[in-house]
């Protein structure tokens, strides 16, 4: 079944909206319940990320792709996936989904506890001694490895695992939040750190979240698809021609 753009977008908004929605509200519920994330709670900030995003992708890949992400609608565009226009409405919706789920976080939760956490903004982790360009490659990893995952298991549809691709991917978000997390906040998405950083008007180092990203994205995605995807349409090419 053909989905309508606006069906399309509206499962991107909604889609950016869970993980922005219930990853930032971890962090800022387990701030909360700690005071501070010095404490601990990486594991149940990971989970959360992971499990909302798990469960979009299983819930609307089948309406857009399920990108919540400008870094994977970029490395869709870059590698033919995706049309600029499309690409570009996909972007807005994203961010928008991501603004809106910082602006009913900052209406729902008392200021007082969001404080403790910065209102979950990712921040270069300058305590332990990062720069900003260390950052930038952390992120491009993590991100790296998410868009390879995503390649592998919803865009390619030989993927082993292309009908539990939610599962896989949020795995993977869930890992790279237990490595990034305390030194990066392990965003791996424009949009996660572009709501909060809207709604509470601090922008500290905010372009390591999109050069970052978009960067590891894009190596990921074309890697992927001039290695693995082209040569076996180069192949089916040929064997459909003989």
């Amino acid at each position: 079944m053909q989905h309508t753009t606006s069906q399309k977008l509206l499962a991107e908004f909604v889609g950016t909206f869970a993980l922005i929605f219930i990853g930032v509200g971890s962090i800022v519920a387990v701030g909360a319940e700690l005071g501070g994330l010095d404490g601990g709670g990486l594991t149940t900030i990971a989970l959360a990320h992971g499990l909302a995003i798990g469960t979009m992708v299983s819930a609307l890949g089948h309406v857009s792709g399920a990108h919540f992400n400008p870094a994977v609608t970029i490395s869709a565009f870059v590698t033919g996936k995706i049309d600029l226009k499309d690409g570009g409405f996909y972007i807005l919706a994203q961010l928008a989904g991501g603004a809106a789920a910082a602006g009913v976080l900052r209406a729902a939760i008392p200021a007082t506890l969001r404080e403790t956490v910065n209102s979950g903004i990712p921040g270069v982790g300058e305590n332990f001694g990062l720069s900003t360009g260390q950052a930038v490659l952390i992120e491009a990893v993590l991100t790296f490895f998410l868009v390879w995952v995503i390649f592998a298991t919803a865009v390619d549809s030989e993927g082993a695992f292309s009908k539990i691709a939610g599962l896989a991917i949020g795995f993977t978000i869930t890992m790279d939040i237990m490595m990034g997390g305390p030194l990066t906040g392990a965003a791996m998405n424009p949009a996660r750190a572009f709501g909060p950083a809207l709604v509470e008007g601090f922008w500290d180092n905010h372009w390591v979240y999109w050069v970052g990203p978009v960067a590891g994205g894009i190596v990921a995605g074309v890697l992927y698809d001039l290695v693995i995807l082209r040569p076996r349409e180069e192949r089916s090419a040929v064997e459909s021609s003989a």
